[in-house]
């Protein structure tokens, strides 16, 4: 079987939507879009699932849709993961080279990382992702692939990623009550910045914000290496919810509003622009201008976008991030919200929408679908592994072969 037989499928479960995307492995190991489907979410709370039956409802709808888009079958996904419950952290791990002839091997490697990730947890977390920053091989520093190299003494520093097991259980049982099986399980930001960042960007120094419905995730490149992650436990539906309590409509008119006429930064509104705002009860429309709207938006967008800088600030990288910041989700689709994030951030700002496809691109031209596109990417970077159907394969088992493709996807 050749890569062009090889399909993958995307899976964002978020606190607002939930979004399939099926890609096929094309020419030169890229990524053609065959199909998109998405599907209201009602089953999570801030990246969280609370009701397994409307959430198994809602991922069979949205994988439905894009299988009919797309005229296959899958059987199985890669799932993003998120929410407050996702912490990180850096560590350290040390071995001494085993081989008679001193040569580092890939199982050097691999055995480095795991001293690397012997971390102590509480029984109710696990680790979700090791990500290597980086090697050292006998003091000598920098070193991004020390497999060949010669050496007494082997050193990792990893970034690592862990979460709740039952909410990464929940959002199995999800997918596989729907009928489908998990691939893999990924952080949903990883795979944003897989969508949505340039290789000249990490080098330099980048923030991926990715502003989703319930949480704002935080992933910081430095020197071509993941240095940090983060989540903050606020997002889109923040913004909803004031604009449903300032404007005392229900918040299903709310979000149909924010998304026709929102606006992130008040002073870039038409003072005489006027905008129409539904009713209840069958009364006529009213009509208010559309800077009242912004008015309501910008303090909570501001809020946000505060508060990813004080988490920055407060691992002392905010200075070093040379690339700028990038906003992806759904949220960054207010308008404003790039000018806004420019002054709280006094650096360079873009949105992030996603590249490096083919196929049905115009599809997936959103910062909605960074995360969906990039978990496509994701499998893509597992290499025929990520491509098969791993159906009875356990919740974590996946951690052994994911080490090894990172590897190869980061360095």
């Amino acid at each position: 079987m050749s890569y062009d037989d090889y399909v993958i499928a995307g899976l964002d479960i978020g606190t607002t939507k939930v979004c399939a995307v099926i890609g096929r492995v094309g020419e030169y190991e890229s990524i053609d879009i065959l199909g998109v489907g998405s599907s209201p979410s009602k089953g999570l709370r801030k990246g969280v699932v609370v009701n397994i039956e409307s959430t198994v409802h809602s991922v069979a709808s949205a994988i439905e849709k894009a299988e009919l888009m797309a005229g296959i079958e899958i059987k199985s996904v890669f799932a993003g993961i998120a929410g407050g419950h996702i912490t990180s952290r850096n560590s350290k791990g040390v071995v001494a080279v085993s081989t008679r002839s001193h040569e580092i091997t890939p199982a050097e490697v691999e055995r480095v990382i795991g001293a690397a990730k012997a971390i102590a947890l509480p029984m109710e977390r696990e680790v979700i992702h090791v990500l290597p920053h980086e090697f050292v091989v006998d003091s000598q520093e920098g070193i991004k692939d020390p497999v060949g190299m010669t050496g007494v003494r082997l050193e990792a520093e990893v970034h690592i990623v862990t979460g709740a097991m039952a909410s990464a259980q929940n959002i199995v049982k999800s997918v596989n009550r729907g009928g489908y099986a998990v691939n893999d399980i990924v952080f949903e930001p990883l795979a944003s910045a897989l969508a949505t960042l340039k290789d000249d960007e990490k080098e330099l120094g980048v923030v991926l914000v990715d502003i989703g419905g319930g949480t704002a995730d935080i992933l910081v490149y430095q020197n071509g290496s993941i240095r940090h992650t983060g989540v903050i436990s606020m997002g889109g539906n923040h913004v909803t919810n004031d604009i449903s309590i300032g404007l005392r409509i229900p918040n299903q008119r709310a979000e149909e509003i924010k998304r026709k006429w929102g606006i992130a930064l008040s002073e870039i509104t038409d003072s005489e622009e006027m905008i129409e705002i539904p009713s209840l009860g069958g009364r006529k429309p009213a009509v208010m201008p559309r800077q009242v709207l912004a008015e309501i938006i910008e303090p909570r967008m501001e809020e946000i976008l505060f508060l990813v800088r004080e988490n920055l600030e407060s691992k002392d990288i905010k200075d070093t991030l040379s690339g700028g910041v990038v906003i992806t989700g759904g949220a960054s689709l207010l308008e404003g919200t790039g000018k806004l994030a420019e002054r709280i951030f006094e650096m360079p700002v873009r949105i992030g929408i996603p590249s490096g496809i083919g196929g049905l691109v115009e599809e997936v031209s959103s910062p909605e679908y960074a995360t969906s596109v990039g978990l496509v990417l994701y499998g893509l970077s597992m290499k025929p592994e990520g491509f098969t159907d791993n159906r009875d394969a356990g919740l974590f088992s996946n951690i052994k072969r994911r080490m090894v493709g990172l590897f190869d996807e980061f360095f």
